[in-house]
C-alpha cells in the first residue's frame, strides 16, 4: 500500500531547531521521541516530535539531565493533544515540571524559574513551508497514493498547514467518497473557514456513512444553528446526546436554541443538564 511522504526529514528538523542532523538523530535513537521511518530507513518526524525536539533542546540547554528530560518528554507526550488542537498549546517549565495548556485556559507556574515558555503556533508558522513541501512531494509521487494514505497527511497537515489539509481530504474523498473521518474533518476545516453550507454537507455525509458519531451531529448542530436553522439544530443535538448522552456541550447548545425559538423551560431543562453533566 502506498504511504505518503508526510512527515520531516532528519536535515529540516536540524535546520528549523538550529541543531546538528547528528544530534537529532542520536536523540531519535535514544528515544526522546519515537519517531518514526520511511521505506529506506530514514527518519521522520511528525510534527508533534518537533515540538517535543525543541523541548527537549531547551531542557538540556538549561542544565537538565537526559534522564530528567526524558521524564518530563514522557509526562508532555500525554498531555499534547491530537489534530489541530496542538496549535493551542502553549509549553512550559519550571523546576523541571514540564506542562502543556490550551491557550483559553488560565496557567500558572509553578514557580518564576521558567526554562521555557512557547507556543506551539509559533512553531507551527515555521514548520508551514515543510508541510507545503510534503504537500508537492505527494502530487509528484510516482507512485499514486491511495485513500488512506491522503488522509493521514491531511491529518498531518492540519496544525501547520490548513488548507493544503483542505485539499488533502478533497484527494481523500476523490479516492473513496465514503471515508467518513476525511468527510468530518473536511467539514469542521470549512466550517472554520466559514463555508458553512458546505461544512453541513459533509458532517451529513458523516452522519450518513456512521449513524452512531456523536461528533458528526453536534457538528451538523452546530453549523445549523450558524445558519439559523433553529429547529433542524434541536433535531442534530438531540440526536448527539441519544448517541452520547454525557455529550454536554450538546446540552449547552440546545439549551440556547430552545432559547431562540421562546421555548425556556426546555432551555432551562438543557442547560440544568449540562451544568450538572461539568459539575459531575
Amino acid at each position: 500500500m502506498p504511504r505518503p511522504p508526510s512527515g520531516f526529514g532528519t536535515r529540516d528538523v536540524a535546520r528549523l531547531l538550529g541543531l546538528r542532523q547528528a544530534r537529532v538523530q542520536a536523540w531519535a535513537r535514544e528515544g526522546l521521541v519515537h519517531v518514526g521511518r520511511n521505506a529506506r530507513g530514514d527518519f521522520r518526524f511528525t510534527f508533534r516530535d518537533v515540538v517535543l525536539l525543541r523541548t527537549a533542546k531547551e531542557l538540556l540547554d538549561s542544565g537538565l539531565t537526559t534522564h530528567k528530560v526524558r521524564t518530563a518528554l514522557d509526562a508532555l507526550r500525554e498531555q499534547l493533544p491530537a489534530g489541530r488542537a496542538l496549535s493551542g498549546v502553549r509549553v512550559a517549565a519550571a523546576g523541571g515540571e514540564v506542562v502543556a495548556k490550551s491557550n483559553d485556559e488560565a496557567w500558572e507556574p509553578v514557580s518564576g524559574q521558567r526554562l521555557l515558555d512557547f507556543q506551539v503556533a509559533e512553531l507551527a508558522e515555521a514548520v508551514r513551508p515543510l508541510a507545503r513541501q510534503a504537500v508537492e512531494e505527494a502530487r509528484e509521487s510516482e507512485e499514486e497514493l491511495d485513500a488512506e494514505a491522503w488522509f493521514e497527511l491531511a491529518l498531518e497537515l492540519e496544525v501547520a498547514a490548513p488548507a493544503e489539509a483542505i485539499e488533502a481530504y478533497h484527494r481523500t474523498l476523490e479516492i473513496d467518497p465514503e471515508h467518513a473521518d476525511a468527510h468530518l474533518n473536511l467539514g469542521r476545516l470549512l466550517h472554520e473557514q466559514g463555508e458553512v453550507s458546505s461544512a453541513e454537507t459533509h458532517y451529513r455525509r458523516a452522519l450518513a456513512l456512521r449513524p452512531d458519531d456523536a461528533t458528526a451531529a453536534f457538528n451538523l448542530g452546530v453549523a445549523l444553528q450558524d445558519r439559523k436553522r433553529w429547529r433542524a439544530a434541536v433535531v442534530a443535538y438531540r440526536r448527539a446526546v441519544e448517541i452520547d448522552p454525557g455529550y454536554a456541550d450538546a446540552f449547552y447548545n440546545l439549551a440556547a436554541v430552545y432559547a431562540k425559538l421562546g421555548d425556556r423551560a426546555l432551555g432551562i431543562q438543557n442547560l440544568k443538564t449540562y451544568k450538572e453533566l461539568v459539575e459531575d
